[in-house]
């Protein structure tokens, strides 16, 4: 085999490149052959190289392997046991609170959890609560896009619940609280807060429960949606059944000392008929986000209080009128985004603030004709309106008008219906 050609090519093609003494240099470098017969080219040892190991078996062959997979075997179960231990450490975030109590960060399901208890650190390695380290916050999206849990306990030394903890938990039926909280408290599995003042959080899958105690199971599916065999007797039956499953399952009234719909609290709801008392002042960003089967608001007075949340409590009211309460003063954002089941909207002059999107998509086109809220009723004349109440982006809800958006028109100084 002959190198001389190829070492004299690399020289030319560099030759550019390298000083007038290195081209010297070159020109009188001895040239190197080095011959190797054909038969021992996968052979030929060069001295001071290890000699090329060709078809030849090498020594502890089987040992070797052996070795290697033992090896592949013990690094598979150490995978597979840190990540078993990674998602059991998953599985609850905490932390530690300059009190010397326990903010709960995250739960993550392990996948089988339909009920759960948040009251104390679960210690990480046993398993086990550890009673010295009780849990007072929990965070934002402790809870989150859960697809399992149907009940949720909090316990005693709870003080804080973000209104944004239990976000798109579609099946959570109930959330308890403990008799011994001095901050929070449950109607039938509904979070107040201790002097129900506000409504913290309906559960999303509530209205299951509620069927389940009125013995709505077998005529329903699992969407809440009346079986096949109810269907097609008559139209009159049908309608009877819908307005009767609604007043029994899907109204809600919210109690006379609530003065606060707090944040999330009927978001995603399954609520047809939701009734307020007129003490109600606020009403929280995205208070009844996109509860698309809202169909009527009412707001209520009453001599007397009620705690009633069911529909037996409008017995008892003094007035009930339509649309949002008197007195009311502020509407978050978001605040009724996507409720497309209303048709009918009025703004009480009360009102000083509305969020951005505070109404938005709650309009839309079917068959060519406009549904939902189709226009908004204010109390107040237009230079009112526009003087002492603060609004956000967009905040009326819009169509599709020959090519660009519309927002719905706005009635002033209107009468309520």
């Amino acid at each position: 085999m002959k190198l001389g050609k190829k070492k004299e090519k690399a020289n030319n093609q560099n030759e550019d490149f390298l000083t007038q003494e290195a081209r010297e240099e070159q020109k009188t470098a001895p040239e190197y052959t080095l011959d190797i017969p054909d038969d021992e080219i996968w052979t030929y040892q060069i001295e001071g190289l290890q000699a090329p190991h060709i078809n030849k078996p090498f020594k502890n062959a089987k040992m070797k392997k052996i070795i290697v997979v033992i090896v592949l075997i013990i690094a598979i179960g150490c995978s597979i046991y840190l990540s078993f231990r990674a998602v059991h450490n998953d599985m609850y975030q905490y932390n530690e609170l300059d009190d010397g109590t326990y903010e709960l960060v995250k739960f993550t399901n392990p996948g089988d959890m339909k009920e759960i208890t948040i009251d104390y650190v679960v210690d990480l390695e046993t398993g086990e609560k550890d009673t010295s380290k009780p849990i007072s916050v929990i965070n934002e999206y402790a809870f989150n896009c859960d697809e399992v849990l149907n009940s949720i306990s909090f316990g005693k030394d709870v003080k804080e619940i973000d209104g944004k903890s239990i976000y798109s938990c579609w099946w959570v039926q109930n959330v308890w609280i403990d008799d011994e909280n001095p901050y929070y408290c449950d109607i039938d599995g509904v979070i107040y807060t201790k002097d129900l003042t506000e409504i913290v959080f309906y559960p999303n899958d509530h209205d299951k429960y509620l069927r389940a105690q009125l013995g709505y199971d077998n005529l329903l599916d699992d969407d809440g949606n009346p079986m096949e065999e109810l269907w097609g007797v008559t139209e009159r039956y049908d309608q009877e059944f819908l307005e009767e499953y609604n007043k029994m399952i899907r109204t809600y009234v919210v109690p006379s000392t609530v003065t606060t719909i707090g944040q999330l609290a009927f978001a995603y709801s399954n609520i047809t008929d939701l009734y307020l008392p007129e003490g109600v002042k606020t009403m929280e960003s995205m208070a009844v986000f996109k509860n698309s089967v809202l169909l009527n608001i009412y707001s209520y007075t009453a001599d007397v209080p009620i705690m009633d949340v069911t529909y037996k409590a409008i017995d008892s009211m003094k007035r009930v009128y339509n649309s949002l309460p008197e007195g009311l003063e502020y509407i978050g954002s978001d605040c009724f985004y996507y409720c497309r089941g209303l048709s009918y909207v009025y703004i009480p002059s009360s009102v000083t603030y509305i969020g951005h999107h505070a109404f938005w998509d709650a309009v839309y086109k079917e068959n060519k004709e406009l549904r939902g809220v189709t226009a908004i009723d204010v109390g107040a004349d237009e230079e009112i309106f526009g003087r002492n109440c603060e609004t956000g982006d967009q905040w009326r809800p819009q169509y599709d008008y020959m090519l660009f958006k519309k927002s719905v028109n706005v009635n002033y100084s209107a009468d309520r219906k």
